[in-house]
Protein backbone atom coordinates (compact mmCIF):
# COMPACT_ATOMS: atom_id res chain seq x y z
CA UNK A 1 0.00 0.00 0.00
CA UNK A 2 1.50 3.24 -1.04
CA UNK A 3 2.64 5.34 2.13
CA UNK A 4 1.44 8.92 0.84
CA UNK A 5 -1.88 10.32 -0.06
CA UNK A 6 -2.69 10.82 -4.13
CA UNK A 7 -4.05 14.59 -4.45
CA UNK A 8 -7.48 13.11 -4.71
CA UNK A 9 -7.27 11.94 -1.53
CA UNK A 10 -5.81 14.90 -0.15
CA UNK A 11 -8.97 17.09 -1.07
CA UNK A 12 -11.23 14.27 -0.31
CA UNK A 13 -9.58 14.50 3.44
CA UNK A 14 -8.59 17.79 3.05
CA UNK A 15 -11.85 18.69 6.01
CA UNK A 16 -9.99 15.86 8.42
CA UNK A 17 -6.09 17.16 7.53
CA UNK A 18 -7.33 20.43 8.73
CA UNK A 19 -8.32 19.49 12.45
CA UNK A 20 -5.51 20.24 14.86
CA UNK A 21 -3.29 16.94 15.79
CA UNK A 22 -5.08 15.32 12.48
CA UNK A 23 -2.21 15.02 9.84
CA UNK A 24 -1.62 12.80 6.64
CA UNK A 25 -0.19 10.02 8.56
CA UNK A 26 -3.21 9.75 10.84
CA UNK A 27 -5.83 9.43 7.71
CA UNK A 28 -3.06 6.87 6.13
CA UNK A 29 -3.98 5.13 9.25
CA UNK A 30 -7.78 5.48 8.26
CA UNK A 31 -6.93 3.81 5.29
CA UNK A 32 -5.26 1.27 6.53
CA UNK A 33 -7.79 0.37 9.59
CA UNK A 34 -10.33 -2.88 8.93
CA UNK A 35 -13.32 -2.16 10.56
CA UNK A 36 -16.35 -5.02 10.56
CA UNK A 37 -19.35 -3.07 11.43
CA UNK A 38 -22.44 -6.14 12.92
CA UNK A 39 -25.81 -5.30 11.54
CA UNK A 40 -26.45 -2.09 8.98
CA UNK A 41 -29.90 -0.78 9.54
CA UNK A 42 -31.54 1.93 11.61
CA UNK A 43 -27.67 2.41 13.61
CA UNK A 44 -25.51 0.48 11.32
CA UNK A 45 -26.69 3.06 8.17
CA UNK A 46 -25.38 5.83 9.36
CA UNK A 47 -22.33 4.21 11.04
CA UNK A 48 -21.06 2.70 7.39
CA UNK A 49 -21.77 5.92 5.84
CA UNK A 50 -19.25 7.69 8.06
CA UNK A 51 -16.82 4.95 7.65
CA UNK A 52 -16.64 5.09 4.00
CA UNK A 53 -17.20 9.03 3.95
CA UNK A 54 -14.39 9.27 6.56
CA UNK A 55 -12.00 6.76 4.54
CA UNK A 56 -12.05 4.11 6.32
CA UNK A 57 -9.67 1.73 4.06
CA UNK A 58 -11.83 -2.35 4.74
CA UNK A 59 -15.18 -2.18 5.89
CA UNK A 60 -17.03 -5.46 6.65
CA UNK A 61 -20.41 -5.34 6.86
CA UNK A 62 -22.16 -8.55 8.46
CA UNK A 63 -26.09 -8.66 8.23
CA UNK A 64 -28.33 -11.46 6.83
CA UNK A 65 -31.46 -9.47 6.86
CA UNK A 66 -33.33 -8.20 3.74
CA UNK A 67 -34.85 -4.47 2.74
CA UNK A 68 -38.24 -3.67 4.22
CA UNK A 69 -40.55 -1.47 3.33
CA UNK A 70 -40.78 -0.68 7.55
CA UNK A 71 -37.17 0.08 7.29
CA UNK A 72 -37.07 3.50 5.17
CA UNK A 73 -38.31 5.59 7.53
CA UNK A 74 -35.07 5.29 9.74
CA UNK A 75 -32.48 3.37 7.73
CA UNK A 76 -30.78 6.14 5.62
CA UNK A 77 -28.57 3.80 3.26
CA UNK A 78 -31.99 2.19 1.74
CA UNK A 79 -34.63 3.01 -1.08
CA UNK A 80 -37.46 1.66 -2.17
CA UNK A 81 -35.74 0.09 -5.31
CA UNK A 82 -33.62 -1.31 -2.49
CA UNK A 83 -36.80 -3.83 -0.94
CA UNK A 84 -35.96 -7.43 -0.65
CA UNK A 85 -32.89 -6.77 -1.25
CA UNK A 86 -29.85 -7.98 1.68
CA UNK A 87 -28.76 -5.11 3.57
CA UNK A 88 -25.13 -5.74 3.59
CA UNK A 89 -25.00 -5.87 -0.11
CA UNK A 90 -27.13 -3.26 -1.13
CA UNK A 91 -25.04 -1.22 2.02
CA UNK A 92 -21.41 -1.78 0.31
CA UNK A 93 -23.12 -0.71 -3.18
CA UNK A 94 -23.97 2.45 -2.16
CA UNK A 95 -20.97 3.06 0.55
CA UNK A 96 -18.80 2.38 -2.99
CA UNK A 97 -20.86 4.99 -4.69
CA UNK A 98 -19.81 7.40 -1.76
CA UNK A 99 -16.34 6.63 -1.96
CA UNK A 100 -14.55 4.21 -4.61
CA UNK A 101 -11.42 3.95 -2.72
CA UNK A 102 -11.97 1.91 -0.36
CA UNK A 103 -12.81 -1.77 0.02
CA UNK A 104 -15.79 -3.24 1.34
CA UNK A 105 -16.86 -6.99 2.26
CA UNK A 106 -20.19 -7.66 2.57
CA UNK A 107 -20.99 -11.06 4.12
CA UNK A 108 -25.10 -11.78 4.26
CA UNK A 109 -24.59 -14.22 7.10
CA UNK A 110 -26.08 -14.49 10.22
CA UNK A 111 -23.39 -14.38 12.89
CA UNK A 112 -23.46 -17.28 15.46
CA UNK A 113 -21.14 -18.61 17.73
CA UNK A 114 -19.50 -20.85 15.27
CA UNK A 115 -18.43 -18.24 12.61
CA UNK A 116 -18.00 -15.20 14.84
CA UNK A 117 -14.35 -16.12 15.79
CA UNK A 118 -13.80 -16.50 11.26
CA UNK A 119 -16.19 -13.62 10.58
CA UNK A 120 -14.13 -11.26 13.41
CA UNK A 121 -10.77 -12.69 13.23
CA UNK A 122 -9.03 -10.06 10.86
CA UNK A 123 -10.14 -6.99 11.75
CA UNK A 124 -8.87 -3.95 13.99
CA UNK A 125 -12.39 -2.82 15.41
CA UNK A 126 -16.20 -4.41 15.57
CA UNK A 127 -18.98 -2.33 15.90
CA UNK A 128 -21.86 -3.28 17.03
CA UNK A 129 -24.75 -2.16 15.37
CA UNK A 130 -27.32 -5.39 16.23
CA UNK A 131 -31.14 -4.85 17.43
CA UNK A 132 -30.89 -8.06 19.67
CA UNK A 133 -28.82 -8.98 23.13
CA UNK A 134 -27.84 -12.72 22.20
CA UNK A 135 -25.74 -11.02 19.20
CA UNK A 136 -24.77 -8.50 21.55
CA UNK A 137 -23.75 -10.80 24.11
CA UNK A 138 -21.60 -13.02 21.92
CA UNK A 139 -19.48 -9.73 20.07
CA UNK A 140 -18.79 -8.71 23.69
CA UNK A 141 -17.65 -12.29 24.56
Amino acid sequence: MNNRLSSEELKRYSRHLALPDFDETSQLKLRGAKVTVVGAGGLGSPVLLYLAAAGVGSIQIIDHDVVSVSNLQRQILFSTDDLGKNKAETAALKMLKLNPTIHVDPKPNRIYSANALELLADSDIIVDCTDNFPTRYLLND
